[in-house]
């Protein structure tokens, strides 16, 4: 019977290096495999020419490497490019290559679906499939590297398809490998895990000793009206989430990011914004990173159409945040006209499939 592949990027350095050291190889092959794929961008073994011909030969009946396929690629006038990537079992995901002046921001996911449903997210639309693996996880990173080829790939946010924080172990796994020097070698503090908010997992992170950091999904300041956006609030409310965020921070004396998409009619007006200040004011260190809604196409949105704030609106909710002592960011939007938010383009094929 043939042996059965499986990814080598589902190990890290122990565990490679003990797989040749059954094989009566040194250990210090571990790195040189690790710099052809990760810094060279290799995929096949027997390109790795400092290795033996005997050992390519292994690797190459052992493993797989780089176990997606990009199905359809799309590029914003803003150089955002989005990828619709086929994974091994016909299952699709999403990830995004983000160009600014002085970085490359590669968002990639953590799920085949999702299962926590929030209203302004196509994510979750086709129901939730499985968690991805490490190996794909960093299939998806190294795959947005290759198509950097002249801008340096210098952030990874997992903010894709899914919610890190329900795939916790695999993707800590990968966080590290995209972090260590024998793989990715981007800084810690170049990595973002974003969330939607749970609290066990958050006080978990917190004990990780990684200088990661951390982005939560709020768009409420209070409980009626994120329970609305975000079922998971009515799990975990806001006094449950800040006593962990207030425990993540005293933990890790690191900032945590607020993620507040501003919705027309909903909670974009100064009552809202002074309901938020006060609630972010609670915390040492936090910011909020202001996002006008991105209205998903009435012929794919599940829950209805969310319209941004006009201009002024916006203008005026994030200067009521700066003079209440809030620190505050307004994301410029980024390809929309590719639907690059979260889950846009996998629904879009998927009813095509149909």
């Amino acid at each position: 019977m043939p042996v059965q592949r499986r990814s080598i990027l589902g190990l890290d350095l122990l565990q490679l290096e003990e797989f040749l050291i059954g094989l009566k190889q040194p250990k210090y092959r571990a790195r040189q495999i690790f710099s052809w794929i990760y810094q060279k961008q290799v995929r096949d073994f027997s390109l790795m020419t400092d290795l033996s011909g005997e050992l390519r030969k292994i690797l190459q009946e052992n493993f797989t490497c780089f176990d997606l396929l990009a199905e359809k690629e799309s590029k914003s006038e803003d150089g955002t490019e989005k990828f619709l990537l086929k994974l091994y079992d016909a299952n699709f995901v999403e990830a995004v290559s983000i160009p600014a002046v002085e970085r490359t921001t590669g968002c990639i996911s953590s799920q085949v679906g999702c299962k926590f449903a929030c209203k302004f997210c196509a994510s979750g639309a086709l129901g939730f499939k499985r968690d991805l693996s490490v190996g794909e996880m960093l299939s998806e990173a190294l795959f947005l590297k290759s198509h950097c080829a002249k801008r340096e790939l210098t952030h990874i946010v997992f903010m894709g398809t899914g919610e890190p924080l329900d795939n916790y172990d695999n993707v800590l796994k990968a966080v590290r490998m995209i972090n260590a020097p024998y793989g990715m070698n981007i800084g810690a503090r170049r990595i973002t895990i974003s969330t939607c908010g749970i609290p066990p997992a958050i006080r978990k992170l917190a004990q990780e000793g990684l200088q990661i950091e951390l982005s939560i999904s709020l768009h409420a300041a209070d409980d009626k009206k994120r329970s609305s956006l975000m079922p998971i609030n009515k799990k975990y409310p806001l006094a449950d989430l800040f006593s962990a965020c207030k425990e993540y921070i005293e933990k890790t004396n690191r900032q945590i990011t607020f993620e507040y998409i501003l919705i027309k009619g909903l909670n974009s007006d100064l009552q809202s914004a002074l309901n938020l200040s006060k609630i972010l004011n609670t915390l040492k260190l936090a910011k909020v990173n202001l996002i006008p809604a991105n209205p998903v196409d009435p012929a794919l949105a599940r829950k209805g159409w969310m319209e941004p704030p006009n201009k002024l609106e916006i203008l005026m909710f994030k200067d009521k945040l700066i003079k209440s002592g809030v620190n505050v960011t307004l994301r410029r939007p980024r390809g929309a006209d590719i639907e690059a938010a979260c889950g846009q383009l996998r629904l879009r094929h998927a009813q095509k499939e149909e």
